[in-house]
């Protein structure tokens, strides 16, 4: 493993354009192609390209099409989930997401971070990233937008258009930008 991707998966600093990682991204692109090519009649196809891009995926899980993501073998996805239309997964840090969740669709889950204070490094196109951790039986409303380093604990829901920035603890319901607890479930 080169520098830059040992980097990218230790959270630190990395340049996402050294050869081994746009070779990654490129593999990731081609069966994501393939799988948002694919019919509605083709769910065997599906579940093959998915296996063969995600780190894992679960029983009985499934994902619509179109769906984006920077490399795949960072995603986990547990058993009987599903992500609907249009999901963004930019897993340049681990993303894990628990069994018999629920994705909305246009949802996204985005672990890069750029820097915010050094202008100069993000000129020269430093990035970062922080895994994303989503519990057990978890539902996000359509447009759930999940940044970097957050943890969403189990039967989480979570309010259509949400921005969550920081961890939910498990069994509430939270909402708005940026998401909050409202109550407990």
């Amino acid at each position: 493993m080169g520098e830059q991707k040992d980097r990218m998966l230790r959270g630190e600093l990395y340049r996402d354009n050294d050869p081994e990682l746009v070779a990654d991204r490129e593999r990731a692109q081609g069966l994501v192609d393939r799988f948002n090519g694919t019919g509605a009649e083709e769910t065997g196809e599906r579940d093959a390209v998915l296996r063969a891009l995600l780190g894992k995926l679960g029983e009985g899980s499934w994902i619509m099409p179109r769906f984006q993501c920077d490399y795949g073998y960072l995603i986990e996805i547990g058993a009987n989930s599903f992500l609907n239309y249009d999901a963004i997964l930019l897993d340049c840090a681990p993303i894990k997401i628990g069994s018999d969740c629920s994705i909305g669709p246009r949802c996204q889950l985005l672990t890069a971070l750029h820097p915010m204070e050094d202008h100069e490094l993000r000129r020269q196109r430093w990035e970062s990233a922080a895994p994303i951790t989503i519990g057990n039986n978890v539902w996000f409303g359509g447009g759930v937008i999940v940044c970097a380093g957050v943890t969403i604990g189990d039967d989480v829901v979570v309010g259509a258009g949400s921005v969550v920035t920081r961890d939910l603890p498990s069994k509430v319901f939270a909402a708005g930008n940026p998401a909050r607890v409202i109550r407990e479930l």
